[in-house]
């Protein structure tokens, strides 16, 4: 690869992980691509030399936040299921969603995006479930149900503590749910 292709790739790979960022933190309709670009350090004229449409970018962007969230929630051990409840339901993961999980900052833009988007976003809840009632213990019989529950009631809790202005109550709503689902799913 020539110099100038390394650069472009180099350029669009910069974009990308930008409006993955920006996307968690903002909304998908709440960057505008001359901010976006502007951010990553180049021009909004050179947008098109790297996506054919904004639909492209949220697509590439929000593959690149699923697999980071992924990644950054998949970790092993006995204590896993209580290692990720713990961290997904914490102050810090509240306070940065930028750098957080893409279900639950972009959740709700999901149903009006265009492009693959929707089947992207579905494939991992799809992976997550799975992963979530391995944690659990797949063998039980209601694994799956358990997945879902445990999975849509923290996307929902984070999503409640960062809407309050009310800091005790935001730390007593993850504490919580935090507790519940230690109590009631993890020892079953």
């Amino acid at each position: 690869m020539g110099h100038s292709r390394a650069s472009k790739q180099q350029s669009h790979e910069h974009i990308v992980s930008t409006a993955a960022k920006r996307f968690r933190e903002s909304g998908v309709d709440g960057v505008s691509i001359a901010n976006l670009m502007k951010e990553a350090g180049l021009t909004h004229g050179g947008f098109y030399k790297h996506f054919t449409s904004r639909d492209d970018l949220v697509t590439e962007a929000l593959e690149v936040a699923l697999a980071s969230s992924r990644k950054r929630y998949s970790s092993g051990g006995d204590a896993a299921f209580e290692s990720f409840v713990t961290g997904y339901l914490s102050i810090k993961h509240r306070d940065n969603p930028g750098e957080g999980c893409a279900v639950a900052a972009l959740a709700n833009d999901i149903p009006r995006a265009r492009g693959d988007s929707k089947a992207l976003f579905t494939t991992h809840l799809e992976r997550s479930f799975d992963w979530i009632a391995d944690l659990l213990g797949a063998e039980h019989p209601d694994a799956r149900a358990r997945a879902i529950v445990a999975f849509s009631t923290m996307v929902g809790a984070l999503g409640f503590a960062r809407a309050l202005d009310n800091e005790a109550l935001s730390q007593e709503v993850l504490d919580t749910v935090k507790d519940y689902l230690l109590r009631h799913l993890q020892a079953e």
